[in-house]
């Protein structure tokens, strides 16, 4: 059976040198990074590897100068931190491909307190420890009184613990907002793609929350995705979601209200091996994948890794979505705003102009939605395609981007 210790205890736990998985997103123990800072030198050369979302996990796990993070998304503070933080730009199929290969020596998770059978929840954040803990020889758990218990393959016995800490501690998470104008607009363009009995898989933000809100008169709908945020609790509520379980997740972030939620039997939580597999997703009918990009590019590329103050994060779940999709004979979809900067930056730009990598190609996308309309790639040439995307951009870019479009293709 697990021994209970405090927290600097069980850090202490940890393996000197070693390479520990934390289980973050709206789970990250705050407590347990505190004690892995308090640790300092004690930890030696550690590697530390998770999910940190950007504006939720704030912690470097840098304990001492010999200290390394792994990460797959880059925080303001992993970013930051300079040459002690490794970025691997990597879809979630490759992330989890990655951990198998490189095994974690130790994990630090939250988990709820066993029930009658013994079984810890992981509650909202299932995405990678639920199938990997078993390779994983230290267990090292935050046991929270306050974290909803979820259904699905999102348990661990009591028995497998290594040890523990028990203390409280709320959530981490944020409510949705008000969704704007663009996003009601956007969503008003892919509302009525979508039919009864879909399936759907978005991430969270202002344009996602916009579409569910938007659906809420469909019957039988159901989520199957990566990350799910407050805007499913408007379908549940709503009554449009089909019968039974009804949303297939690995990490919900959001509110209260959505933590209360997820408890409920229409939720059941899942692995990346499930929520991102292609062959799992094309057996789903009418699956329409909804996802967003920082640019769309006039050959239908979308780039969504680059901000403003540089890289953000790999492709993420993006990829793994339109693969499955592909084989479901299902509908790709990316959505995105078409300017920046109060109107001044059109997010519609000129071929291969897009900032960083291009995170989908072209044979990845279906249609692309702006507040201006809907442009339906498929099955269209070179310059159908530039036109329909240039008929969404804002009215005042066109004219450049069609002098744009034209040059590069007079250089050809």
């Amino acid at each position: 059976m697990p021994i209970e210790l405090d927290a600097d205890a069980l850090v202490a736990r940890l393996p000197v040198g070693g390479r520990i998985l934390v289980n973050g997103c709206s789970t990250e123990s705050i407590l347990l990074a505190d004690a892995v800072e308090r640790a300092g030198e004690k930890l030696g050369p550690a590697t530390f590897t998770g999910i940190f979302v950007p504006g939720l996990n704030r912690r470097t796990y840098l304990a001492n100068a010999a200290c390394t993070t792994e990460t797959f998304f880059l925080t303001p503070e992993l970013k930051a931190a300079g040459e002690a933080v490794r970025f691997l730009p990597l879809c979630y199929a490759d992330i989890r491909q990655r951990l198998i290969d490189n095994p974690p020596d130790a994990a630090l998770m939250m988990v709820t307190p066993p029930d009658e059978d013994g079984m810890c929840s992981f509650g909202p954040t299932v995405d990678f420890v639920a199938e990997l803990w078993p390779r994983i020889p230290v267990r090292l758990a935050h046991v929270n009184p306050l974290m909803p218990r979820t259904r699905g393959q999102a348990t661990i016995p009591w028995s497998e613990i290594t040890a523990f800490v028990q203390s409280p501690q709320v959530l981490l998470g944020a409510a949705e907002g008000v969704s704007g104008a663009a996003a009601e607009a956007i969503a008003g363009h892919i509302a009525p793609l979508i039919g009864d009995g879909a399936t759907l898989q978005t991430g969270l933000g202002k344009v996602p929350g916009a579409v569910f809100r938007a659906l809420t008169g469909r019957r039988n709908l159901r989520v199957h995705s990566g990350l799910i945020g407050d805007a499913v609790v408007d379908l549940e509520e709503a009554g449009a979601l089909a019968p039974g379980v009804a949303v297939t997740a690995g990490v919900a972030i959001g509110s209260e209200r959505l933590y209360r939620a997820i408890s409920g039997p229409a939720y059941r939580f899942a692995p990346v091996s499930v929520t991102h597999d292609p062959l799992r997703i094309g057996a789903i009918r009418d699956f329409v994948a909804i996802n967003s990009a920082t640019e769309m590019d006039l050959f239908g590329q979308a780039y969504a890794e680059v901000g403003p103050k540089g890289f953000m994060s790999g492709p993420g779940g993006a990829t793994d979505f339109a693969r499955g999709a592909k084989v479901s004979v299902g509908l790709r979809i990316v959505a995105l705003a078409a300017t920046a900067a109060k109107g001044a930056i059109s997010r519609i730009v000129a071929p291969n102009a897009g900032a960083g990598p291009v995170s989908l190609s072209r044979m990845d996308v279906d249609m692309v939605v702006t507040e201006f309309g809907l442009a339906d790639l498929q099955g269209r040439s070179h310059a159908e395609r530039a036109a329909a995307l240039i008929a969404i951009a804002a009215p005042d870019h066109r004219d450049r981007l069609t002098t744009e479009w034209r040059s590069f293709i007079g250089r050809l």
